[in-house]
């Protein structure tokens, strides 16, 4: 260990990054545990090789090359994470079945708070949490995975060509390159669910429409709840392949293969930049509440156009800080995101 750092001093110099390095090892890999791995192997890595550690660039820089080389390895697997939207055709509720894939196939949710460090440039932070939302970040799976790394690091993190460039051991043309090629991909695709419009904090009319989503859901209320949808909305959930498209469809599978979600309650949360909740369905053989799915919505001009259930809740509501089951008194968690 080097002289300039004791253990702790080098643990809490190294610590200080984790949040925004599980965000770009997030955007790079799609997956929630992955990126959480990525960057536990980076900061391991760094800490063992801090002697050799010359200081000619910062040691956050130095982080991300470390956390860059970790994640080009994990990809070279060429696995691509998706939503269901990218992999089958929509499907009519009348042939709606439910087939799922393994996990290793699916884009997954992660809480804002785990890749969203804290800043003051309200700007900034906008964009920090346009570039987690569902739609960029599976148009992001899309790119080869040196320019998925380019891409985030010019225009997510606002760096310069030339420390891209040193970052990946390259030329500035080479990552000019890669940028621009990048860029005509994203520009290329027209993916459903990609218009969502939060503004950050939520407007008071986006909060009004979460309030009315939760009494529509929490009540069962299908007419209350068609008229929160887009004509053209989304529903999916992961991991099943299956996605459905527009109201009817929606509320008609709500009230079919999905009619044991009634009454059930739901918890806030913040995921992926947008507004979300932990949807908790009654266990009628307990009492009380069991965890069912994490909802991400994405809204646009007053109207949910995206319904996004993540099912796997043995997964995800330990990542969000989630308990399994509620009291049947219990219909909030007080919660700090």
């Amino acid at each position: 260990m080097s002289n300039t750092a004791t253990t702790t001093d080098l643990d809490t110099t190294l610590e200080r990054h984790r949040v925004e390095l599980t965000g770009y090892c997030y955007r790079m890999l799609g997956s929630s545990f992955e990126a959480e791995d990525a960057v536990q192997d980076t900061l391991v890595r760094a800490w063992r090789s801090y002697d050799k550690f010359e200081g000619r660039s910062s040691v956050r820089s130095w982080l991300y090359r470390i956390a860059t080389n970790v994640c080009l390895d994990m990809l070279s697997a060429g696995n691509k994470r998706a939503r269901p939207m990218d992999l089958t055709e929509s499907t009519p509720l009348a042939q709606a079945a439910l087939s799922p894939r393994p996990d290793h196939t699916w884009l997954e949710p992660m809480p804002d708070a785990r890749v969203l460090p804290t800043v003051e440039d309200p700007a900034e932070a906008a964009v920090a949490k346009e570039s987690v939302r569902l739609a960029f970040m599976a148009a992001l799976q899309q790119l080869p995975p040196k320019q998925r790394a380019v891409l985030i690091l010019r225009e997510v993190l606002a760096w310069k060509a030339s420390e891209v460039a040193e970052l990946l051991g390259t030329t500035v043309a080479s990552v000019n390159s890669a940028l621009q090629r990048a860029r005509a991909t994203l520009a290329e695709q027209q993916q459903p669910g990609g218009e969502a419009t939060v503004s950050d904090p939520l407007d008071e009319e986006q909060q009004k429409l979460l309030e009315r989503y939760v009494a529509a859901f929490e009540g069962y209320d299908m007419t209350a709840l068609t008229a929160l949808l887009h004509e053209d909305a989304i529903m999916t959930m992961p991991p099943f392949d299956l996605w459905l498209t527009g109201p009817a469809d929606i509320t008609g599978f709500m009230t079919t293969l999905g009619a044991s979600c009634a009454e059930s309650r739901l918890v806030p949360v913040q995921a992926n930049g947008l507004p979300g909740f932990a949807h908790y369905k009654p266990d009628e053989e307990n009492g009380g509440y069991t965890a069912w799915a994490v909802q991400v919505l994405e809204i646009s001009d007053g109207r949910i156009t995206g319904f996004h259930c993540f099912l796997d809740t043995k997964r995800w509501f330990p990542l969000f800080d989630l308990p399994l089951q509620l009291e049947a008194e219990t219909d909030q968690v007080e919660k700090g995101m």
